[in-house]
């Protein structure tokens, strides 16, 4: 019997689809077909590929409410969360069109040449391995600066989402954009590390785990391809004594509940100094009560079931052991009952920094709320995790906060606000959340080829 790949809606647990696994044949031909493809798409001018990104914008809110629905069936997310996915999806694709020449337009710059530059000239196929937390917006965030740099691209999605890979797929095929450019291929992960050796891939980019971004490190290493890795983090969310609290624990219920807590960006670890702790925290309890969870596509629920059955497990576990070191449950804390994968909003509160709550990724409806003394107290706990992927700071001293900020070891730190990604700021982390950035013009310049034009003859 052929392998194949289930879509299962994890509200139901039901299943939705299957599809065959493509075969070495198929793999083959895409991979032959984004060669031959690259040849010919760096030749088209960024005025063609714009036009090409501004139609799949276009199909993209077109079909809103069909492509908003197989998120939601396919990996759980509240349907007017879907919804607004699609939306930023179509915005990304409108932002590379509109600034991706501007971004790599050739520099001058001095030397001892009669003329010298900087030019940026694609590298060629690009292997993506993306996610299934966000399952359009993360493939349309590499793809779209990617494709108008010239490059070409090969998706390996997360095997859980295989309707929206090929949705994605779907929308650039219906824009016009040429055969070969972007592929869908529906493999394993033995596949993919195949593919990385293959000498018609240029690079690689993968949203993940800390093991899935170490393998993949390592292999496009030992063929010397350049990679981005975003692997998640465990974001600090921190909050001063002269905070804002009712705005704080407001943001705060968003920031950690929004997708049902499956967010890379999600604020996990609270910290919140002893002075205004006991506010905050009945806030945040209070605002996670209200929560209202149930079917993803009723749109006034507001958290749905977790993508996998096996995810919810290693949440759950990961409460439990907390619990078992010493921290209590506020509330939530458990599965529940029925069919689907949901896990009820939680908050765990006397936190340490060593328990699995705060020191792991936390990847589900769980918040864990850490005391700080004072504010250094605070960074240092923000700075003790392995993670450096995004930060929330709270405060009313803005001149404090920016000096603050320069000493938080992550990628991202927003003051007064909840972490999010947007196409004009760069994105990405530092330590064990990965390296190098998406979006905005840093984005764009991940795969390319950074090259220097000296013109002589020499001058003095």
């Amino acid at each position: 019997m052929a392998a194949t790949v289930r879509s299962v809606n994890p509200a139901t647990e039901s299943v939705l689809a299957e599809f065959p696994v493509h075969g070495a044949a198929e793999v083959e031909a895409a991979l032959e077909a984004a060669s031959r493809a690259f040849r010919s798409w760096r030749g088209r001018s960024f005025g063609e590929r714009a036009d090409r990104m501004l139609r799949a914008a276009k199909y993209l809110r077109g079909e809103k409410a069909r492509f908003a629905g197989i998120v939601t069936s396919e990996m759980g997310k509240p349907i007017t969360e879907a919804e607004a996915e699609v939306e930023k999806c179509a915005w990304g694709l409108e932002y590379y069109a509109e600034h991706a020449e501007a971004f790599l337009a050739p520099e001058r710059r001095p030397s001892t040449a009669a003329e010298s530059y900087v030019q940026f000239a694609p590298l060629g196929t690009v292997l993506a391995i993306m996610p299934w937390n966000f399952p359009l917006w993360q493939v349309f965030r590499f793809a779209a600066p990617a494709l108008m740099a010239g490059n070409t691209a090969l998706l390996k999605h997360a095997s859980n989402v295989p309707q929206c890979a090929l949705a994605v797929e779907e929308v650039f095929r219906e824009a016009g954009v040429p055969a070969g450019v972007f592929r869908s291929l529906l493999v394993s992960g033995g596949t993919a590390a195949s593919i990385i050796a293959d000498p018609r891939v240029a690079a690689v980019t993968l949203t993940g785990s800390e093991a899935a971004g170490g393998e993949v490190a390592s292999r496009a290493g030992a063929v010397f391809k350049k990679t981005v890795l975003e692997l998640g983090g465990s974001d600090p969310f921190i909050v001063l004594d002269d905070a804002d609290v009712p705005a704080a624990a407001a943001a705060a219920v968003r920031a950690r509940y929004q997708n049902t807590g499956q967010s890379c960006i999600a604020a996990k670890r609270f910290i919140v100094v002893d002075r205004v702790f006991e506010q905050f925290e009945a806030r945040f309890v209070e605002g996670a009560r209200a929560l209202r969870v149930g079917d993803p596509t009723d749109r006034q629920t507001q958290v749905g079931p977790m993508a996998r059955d096996d995810l919810r497990d290693a949440l759950d576990d990961q409460v439990q052991r907390s619990v078992a070191a010493g921290a209590r449950v506020l509330i939530g804390g458990k599965r529940r009952p029925g069919r689907g994968y949901f896990y009820e909003p939680t908050v765990v509160t006397g936190v340490r920094p060593d328990m699995a709550a705060s020191c792991e990724e936390v990847f589900g409806p769980v918040a864990a709320l850490l005391r700080a003394r004072d504010a250094d107290d605070a960074l240092r706990i923000a700075n003790g995790s392995p993670y450096g992927l995004g930060s929330s700071l709270w405060t009313a001293n803005l001149e404090r906060a920016r000096r603050m900020a320069g000493d938080i070891e992550a990628g991202q730190v927003f003051i007064n606000g909840m972490v999010a990604s947007d196409p004009r700021l760069p994105f990405g982390g530092v330590k064990r959340s990965g390296y190098g950035r998406e979006l905005a013009e840093f984005g764009i310049r991940e795969f390319v080829n950074i090259q220097t034009v000296w013109i002589g003859p020499a001058t003095k």
